[in-house]
């Protein structure tokens, strides 16, 4: 625990300007991002007695060695870059909200040359036209399927349309009316884009212009006797009604705004955003919250606007912002958001009306996600910390194990041998730390070796680390260690392999446990427990016992161990498995240099074969796009020193069938 008055800065240091300042740890992680319309007077604040400082501020100026700060122009630069370091260095003491699940949108992909209709989550991509978020998925395509009768718009895949184009025929879809089928050339690109933004328009909320174009279409075939006609237009009205009805009016003046609510206790927050557009809800999400920093409703919405607005621009930034509390510097947050959207941005609390009615409807489901989160997290908070605690007393360790470490080796018959690295912190697991070993050091079947260089490499590289921050200070390397360069400036960004466990878990008995033990002693480590989880009878073994820790079935401690050996083991299949697939699907092309995947494909589909290509002139070769002499003399020469594949059986008749079919480059 550090003392806050070691990395005071001293008097007058401190400029009376705006800006943003991170607090470093002693292993040079940004632990803490925040921004002030003064750092003088921000940062002052830190520094006085920790008895009259917030539990949680107290926290993060103790676990920090050293403050810095940016100075910038304006309150509203200052807001961009707080932002941005956020999302760049993902501070443990940064209030940081977490989607509760990940919101499937209706998409137009406008950037296509036949735009498509679509389900997607996930990132937003440039040039593509989002609606929502809804909840369910199935609602966009309840709601997609009412309006393809009156936009029939593109809504298959890019495999899909090219299978269709080249056999002349539309898909289902096309022959009952809809899809415009572009595919076959039913409609020109320029009028299945007009359908598009059509399409985009109404579910904009722009419903009355083409309900009232429709409805007098109608009465245009109703008097011309077209009675097929009426009836269809009639069909499509209700179908743009029943579209229409899925999102109730909320607001009579065709509001587009965003309403954000919060339910909040001591330790948790919970937000719930409503997207209304057009005056009706078109979307709606929530994220929940640990209140890791003092911070109070006003911040809390300060950075729920971060977190929605951040990669936002144009028309998603919505002309309202409703909110239950105005932040600190609420001129900063409205340039901030105008800048963002392009034009002017209305951040306030709705005071009477309509507008406030929803916002308690949106403020009751706040209340109703935090009840939620709690019933659910109390159970699993309660268990993981039970199940670290079985494990500490097992061991024998002095605490919990805050953070596993377990190494699985996967390999078949000796081939594509590699390893994985899991890593669990406070009993869940941690997938951004994952990572994956391939072994270099010998070739050949021997678990327990492969153990040893796998549980070496990771530990060199994180005493690499230590030396490179300066907290390891030992002159003398391993023998083969490459020390770590010195030179520059940490920049507070999580390193791969910088933070040691309190627990190694390796996949396997005695040799296995051994051999990470061997590997940690060799280094010098000696503050990292290990023990091993045999898969048979499900046995914790520990460095030189010769008996085994028998834990219950029912234990907790148990369940967790396996768990983190389960998921150790799993994530070392795929990558063995990803190997070998890429190893078996290589092609004597791979060989020759400069040919890219675009030219082998070239090649495959000019000949037919690899088989036929092999039996190829030079000349021949040429007569390929692309291909000029140089490259094909190199084709000849690759495919003339690779070995033919042995040729495939039919296993029902025993025949020796000719490669005369397709193949991969």
């Amino acid at each position: 625990m550090a003392d806050p008055s070691s990395y005071r800065p001293k008097p007058g240091q401190i400029p009376d300007s705006p800006g943003v300042y991170k607090f470093r740890d002693e292993h040079r992680r940004v632990i803490y991002v925040g921004k002030a319309k003064s750092l003088r007077q921000r940062l002052a604040n830190y520094f006085q007695p920790l008895v009259s400082l917030h539990p949680r501020t107290a926290t993060m100026v103790t676990t920090a060695a050293s403050v810095e700060w940016t100075v910038v122009s304006t309150e509203v630069e200052a807001l961009q870059l707080e932002y941005s370091w956020i999302k760049e260095y993902d501070p443990r003491f940064n209030v940081k909200y977490r989607d509760d699940k990940s919101y499937p949108y209706l998409a137009v992909t406008l950037n296509e040359e036949f735009p498509r209709v679509q389900v997607l989550r996930g990132h937003k991509k440039k040039g593509v036209r989002y609606f929502g978020p809804y909840a369910h998925a199935w609602a966009i395509r309840e709601t997609v399927d009412l309006m393809l009768r009156v936009f029939p718009v593109r809504t298959c895949s890019a495999g899909v349309f090219r299978n269709a184009a080249s056999a002349g025929r539309p898909c289902l879809l096309g022959y009952i009316g809809k899809c415009s089928a572009p595919c076959v050339g039913r409609v020109t690109p320029e009028e299945h884009s007009e359908l598009a933004e059509e399409f985009c328009d109404f579910m904009a909320g722009r419903t009355g212009t083409y309900i009232r174009r429709l409805e007098k279409q109608m009465m245009i075939a109703a008097e011309d006797m077209e009675y097929e006609k009426a009836a269809r237009l009639r069909d499509d009205i209700e179908a743009l009604r029943k579209a229409m009805e899925k999102s109730a009016v909320v607001l009579a003046d065709a509001t587009d705004a965003d309403l954000i609510a919060l339910a909040e206790d001591e330790l948790e927050a919970a937000v719930q955003i409503f997207h209304v557009r057009g005056g009706r809800v078109r979307g709606q999400r929530g994220w929940v919250t640990d209140k890791v920093e003092a911070v109070d409703t006003a911040g809390l919405v300060e950075h729920a606007i971060q977190q929605l607005y951040g990669e936002e621009s144009g028309d998603t930034v919505p002309k309202e912002v409703l909110v239950p509390a105005l932040p600190e510097d609420t001129e900063a947050v409205t340039a901030w958001l105008a800048g963002r959207r392009g034009s002017n941005v209305s951040l306030r609390i709705p005071q009477r009306g309509d507008k406030k009615d929803l916002m308690e409807t949106v403020a009751r489901n706040a209340q109703q996600a935090l009840v939620l989160h709690k019933t659910k997290r109390a159970s699993d908070l309660t268990t993981r910390s039970r199940a670290l605690e079985e494990i500490a007393e097992a061991l024998d360790l002095d605490s919990a194990p805050l953070r596993i470490e377990c190494f699985d080796i996967s390999h078949l018959q000796g081939e594509d041998v590699v390893a994985s690295m899991v890593v669990f912190e406070d009993g869940l697991p941690r997938k951004s730390e994952y990572r994956r070993f391939q072994i270099k050091g010998f070739e050949g079947q021997d678990d327990v070796r492969s153990m040893h260089e796998v549980i070496s490499r990771r530990f060199k590289r994180y005493l690499a680390e230590k030396e490179k921050t300066g907290e390891w200070v030992d002159g003398d390397l391993t023998e083969g260690e490459v020390p770590a360069q010195t030179t520059g400036e940490d920049d507070g960004r999580p390193k791969r392999f910088a933070y040691p466990p309190q627990l190694v878990v390796v996949d396997g008995g005695q040799p296995q446990v051994a051999a990470a033990r061997r590997a940690l002693d060799e280094l010098g480590i000696d503050d990292i427990a290990v023990c091993g989880l045999a898969k048979r009878l499900e046995e914790v073994w520990l460095p030189g016992d010769d008996d085994p820790v028998v834990l219950p079935r029912s234990s907790e401690g148990l369940y967790l161990l396996q768990r983190v050996r389960d998921t150790a083991h799993d994530f070392a299949i795929r990558y063995q498995r990803s190997k070998r697939t890429k190893r078996i699907r290589t092609s004597p092309l791979d060989a020759v240099p400069g040919l890219g995947e675009t030219r082998k494909q070239a090649l495959i589909k000019h000949f037919g074969s690899v088989k036929r290509l092999r039996q190829a002139t030079i000349e021949q070769i040429r007569e390929v796009p692309g291909m000029g002499l140089k490259t094909a003399e190199a084709v000849v020469v690759a495919l003339a020193q690779a070995a033919p594949a042995a040729p495939a059986v039919n296993t029902a008749t025993g025949e020796i069938m000719e490669d005369d079919g397709g193949g991969t480059a």
